[in-house]
Parts: C-alpha cells; structure tokens; sequence
C-alpha cells in the first residue's frame, strides 16, 4: 500500500509524492468519550484514516494527525455534564485559542514548503467546525496556498441512509464510520443490551451503526474531497502574496487579525445556553466560563 503519511515517509517519497501532487491535508480531532464501544480517539482516527484514502486515491500528502482540540469551556462543558458526567473523561483538551494558533503554524510550515493547496478536516464537533472556517477565512489573504477548512460531516452527505443525518457523536453514524476505517477501535458487543444514559457520551441510535454503510460513507467522503482538492490546485496563484512564512510573521497576524475576533469564536461561547450550568463540585465546572485569558 502507497505511503501518503508524512511522518512516515522518507524524503525521496516526500519529494515524489509533492511533485505527483502539491497537496496537504490535516486532520484534527480530540480524544474523549465516544461511548464505551468506540477507541477515545474517534475523532481523529476517523478524518486521519479519511484522508489517508484521499491520498492514496487522488493524490496529496497527509501531515501528521492533531489529538488535542477545543473542550471544557462554555457549551462544550454544559455538553459534557449531561452526556458524560462525572467519570474519568481521559480528554485531551485545550482551550480554542491555543488550538487555533497552533492552526496557523501548521499552514505556516505548509506554506514555506510550497505547497499549492490545503485541506483542513475536523472530526470533533460542537461549533469549533465553524471557527476553523473563519480561520480560514482570516489567513487566505496572507497565504498563497489554497485552503479549505470543514467537519467530515460537510463531505458526508446524505450521511445514513433513511435520514440524511451526516454526523453525530458516537452514535450510528460515527461508529460506523471508524467500523468501516479502524474495525480494531470499535467493539459493538461493549454496548449494553439495555443501556442506561449518560453512557460515555454514546449517541442513542449507536445500536444502529452498520460496518457496510460506514464504507459506504467513507466512499463519498474520498470522492468529495478529492474534487475539493482539485477545485483548490485550480485555484492557486503562482503571483499572490505568500505573507506567513515567519515565526515573527504568525505573532503579528494573530495579535491583528485574530485575537481582536477571538471573543465572537462560537467556541468562546456557551452555546448550549438553553441548558443548565454544570453544577457546583462538578469536574466540568471547572473551566466552564470563559476568561479573557487569549
């Protein structure tokens, strides 16, 4: 099987791969509870093995996977008091500020290497999704780099057959998935017969998840952003500024033009506001409100 994963690829193949087609992708997720039948890591392992596919299949280079991501605070909080509870959580978390930033090293790295076009896909959900694609929106103009930023569910359309659902947390959508992708990481016996919830977050259609239709949606994925690939690559400009190609250049951009935004991030938010505050000695009281802290 052809290698497209960065980290483990020597630097002839890097080199070959990047002539055959100038392409990166970067996949971000978080470890957290996924129910007791999916590995911690579904997020990740799922956009990861994605666009590993998406490589192998349309060219490209996949960099190395991020496991930490945006949790703990405002609604993600509210979430996980009533889907998670008190348990041990085994979250790898950070706050958005951090998680963007480290974002924008990313793309700057990408940048100096030349590539033409970048895909960056989240599988961790809450509103983070649509932070990364104003994120996106604010670095394009110092970039000559085409980018591109979305949750998988975005490519997974219409998602399970029946409904037209194109994501979910860890129900039977997301189980299917990393079924079809990493069938080690999910044990559909671990469900209970008679589930009580909170369950680790399970969703609770995950009785429903189907290896078949997780391949099914994994196709569609591949072949959707295979031609976002495409429509990126034909979009690039040899001539545009290419202007985050610094350390120093990074810091500026971020003091200018996203820390003044950072505030109005929906991850910056409590957007379960309708719901009731995580209660007093609850873990998740913790960091729930949001401080001025970027």
């Amino acid at each position: 099987m052809k290698e497209v994963r960065w980290e483990r690829m020597f630097p002839d193949q890097l080199e070959a791969a990047f002539s055959h087609c100038p392409a990166v992708y970067f996949a971000y997720g978080l470890c957290e509870p996924h129910g007791p039948q999916n590995a911690l890591g579904l997020d990740a392992l799922k956009v990861h093995a994605i666009l590993e596919q998406v490589a192998r299949e349309h060219g490209g280079i996949v960099a190395p996977p991020d496991f930490w991501h945006v949790h703990e605070l405002g609604g993600y909080a509210v979430w996980a008091a009533e889907w998670v509870g008190e348990v041990r959580p085994w979250l790898t978390a950070m706050p958005p500020w951090t998680h963007f930033k480290n974002i924008c090293y990313h793309l700057r790295a990408a940048e100096v290497l030349g590539f033409r076009a970048a895909i960056l896909m989240t599988g961790h959900y809450g509103p983070n999704w649509k932070d990364l694609q104003t994120l996106c929106g604010l670095l394009q103009p110092y970039l000559r780099m085409r980018v591109y930023g979305l949750p998988d569910f975005e490519a997974n359309k219409p998602g399970f057959p029946g409904d037209g659902a194109g994501g979910d947390h860890a129900g039977k959508v997301e189980t299917s998935l990393l079924w079809a992708l990493k069938p080690e990481c999910v044990d559909y016996s671990r469900i209970p017969a008679q589930p009580q919830f909170p369950l680790f977050a399970m969703g609770p259609n995950a009785g429903e998840a189907n290896r078949e239709v997780g391949e099914r949606m994994v196709a569609d994925e591949v072949a959707w952003l295979g031609r976002k690939k495409e429509e990126l690559l034909a979009a690039y400009d040899p001539q545009a500024p290419s202007r985050l190609r610094t350390f120093d250049q990074v810091e500026q951009f971020w003091a200018a033009q996203v820390k003044p935004r950072l505030k109005d991030f929906e991850s910056m938010k409590n957007f379960r506001s309708d719901k009731a505050a995580p209660p007093e000695g609850s873990r998740w009281r913790e960091n729930w409100q949001v401080g001025d802290w970027s």
